[in-house]
């Protein structure tokens, strides 16, 4: 799988990356919680579900939780640094 990541900085883009080069390789809990928090204000207002759902699932939060683990959510995650710095991790590569 092709992975490219570019980061940018205050001269422009630099060279893409193919690995996560700011923070952890890992979705943290504060990521987690803001991105099944946002899908479920999607899917409560009226967004397509992206998977199909067991019977049991009805909560937007639970449903969105259910999409992350699928991990069919095609979210990207912008990590900072103080300099100014980010870089766009999709969120596959987290999982």
């Amino acid at each position: 799988m092709n992975r490219t990541v570019v980061e940018k900085s205050e001269e422009g883009f630099s060279k893409p990356s193919g690995k996560v080069s700011i923070g952890p390789p890992r979705l943290t809990k504060y990521e987690r919680a803001r991105i099944v928090g946002a899908r479920a204000l999607q899917i409560s207002m009226g967004a397509p579900i992206l998977v199909k759902l067991p019977e049991n699932i009805k909560d937007p939060v639970e449903i969105a939780l259910y999409e992350l683990e699928k991990g069919v959510l095609p979210i990207t995650v912008r990590r900072r640094l103080p300099d100014g710095t980010y870089q766009d991790i999709p969120l596959k590569w987290l999982l």
